[in-house]
């Protein structure tokens, strides 16, 4: 197979020939249909999280079972999936008490690499990243990393639930649990930011401001449920946003992985609120808030995947698309083949892009 591979942090991905080998115990064979091209493989990409190399990154995707090992149950040849970088044993503490996304049992995660077949025929590993590995024609996943979806879905736009859509989503109703009439601020509006304003509508949030640099962004932001839009370039947000609440707002979430707004998310809450830190801050890097504000009940908290679980969350989002509440359509920005993966990032760190995909059928 071709699968896009990692070398070197910032360097491009490079096109190679891949070989993977047939299905093991628990194990599943996926042909890839789709890919997105999401910020935090681009946070790999550019050294700012750690991964061994060299890697074939990638992990919001869906496809079609080819294969599957010994002792797998859950999915047979032909049915349609969307992957999760969450894997879970379903044995471990966190499992049992229902937080599978926070799964501690590595023997269902960190399957071993796949084998390289270089032209001058040498061969060496390549590690799996996330679990998934999706820039690539197929995937070998455990069947704990996957989620069977309904046939009449486009593959597509199932894609993007994997990892984008479940993780704002996800941020606004399991983490933060946002109910109906609350005021929500999501800092940063491509596709995570989006997939948290969509998520605050279906919650039934009362005001949902949208925080965004980009005119283009605001505005399918306003479509998806916000009622509210700040431009930074306006003026101080937390001014901005505590002048639109009289005071401040009860959820916020920041999802650009930035120190600043992590700290701006904290400093715009209302007295008792609540921030959720989504984005990947990178690795090192702290945040410095004010002390006095935690006397009012001011909180933060991150939140890992939309604290998700997947195999109840992904359905019913492909349900909410299906009777036209998820508005996934408006969020493609492009559709790329394998060899335009590059172009694709380049174009994601430019902020043209809501969100790219790679079309493995194209």
């Amino acid at each position: 197979m071709k699968a896009a591979v990692l070398h070197e942090v910032n360097k491009p991905l490079v096109i190679e020939d891949v070989s993977v080998p047939n299905p093991g115990p628990r194990e599943v064979l996926i042909r890839t249909r789709v890919a997105g091209l999401c910020h935090s493989d681009l946070h790999f990409m550019e050294g700012l999280y750690p991964h061994p190399l060299p890697a074939v990154l990638g992990h919001e995707s869906a496809g079609v079972v080819e294969k599957v090992g010994s002792d797998v149950t859950y999915v047979k040849p032909g049915d349609h999936v969307v992957t999760c970088l969450s894997v879970f044993c379903g044995t471990c503490d966190n499992c049992t008490t229902g937080r599978t996304v926070l799964c501690t049992d590595t023997t269902v995660k960190m399957l071993p690499g796949v084998s390289n077949r270089l032209s001058w025929a040498r061969s060496e590993k390549l590690n799996q990243f996330l679990n998934l590995s999706s820039f690539a024609e197929q995937m070998l996943v455990h069947e704990n990393a996957i989620v069977k979806i309904r046939k009449d879905m486009p593959l597509e736009l199932a894609a993007l639930i994997g990892c984008g859509v479940i993780t704002g989503y996800g941020a606004v109703v399991n983490t933060a649990k946002v109910t109906a009439g609350e005021t929500v601020a999501v800092i940063g509006c491509g596709g995570v930011g989006m997939a948290a304003i969509n998520g605050a509508a279906i919650a039934g949030a009362g005001r949902i401001i949208a925080i965004d640099t980009n005119p283009v962004k605001l505005q399918l932001a306003t479509k998806l449920g916000a009622t509210d839009v700040v431009d930074p370039r306006n003026g101080d947000v937390v001014q901005q946003v505590r002048e639109l609440t009289s005071g401040g707002v009860q959820h916020s979430f920041e999802v650009l992985g930035r120190k600043e707004t992590a700290e701006q998310a904290f400093a715009m809450l209302a007295a008792g609120g609540t921030a959720t830190i989504v984005g990947m801050i990178p690795f090192g890097q702290k945040i410095e808030l004010h002390g006095f504000d935690f006397l009012r009940e001011r909180k933060i908290q991150g939140s890992s995947m939309g604290s998700n679980h997947f195999r109840v969350d992904m359905p019913r989002l492909v349900e909410f698309y299906m009777r036209g509440k998820l508005h996934l359509e408006d969020w493609i920005s492009a559709k790329l083949k394998l060899s335009e993966i590059n172009e694709g990032f380049a174009a994601m760190k430019a902020g043209k892009t809501v969100r790219s995909v790679i079309m493995f059928d194209a």
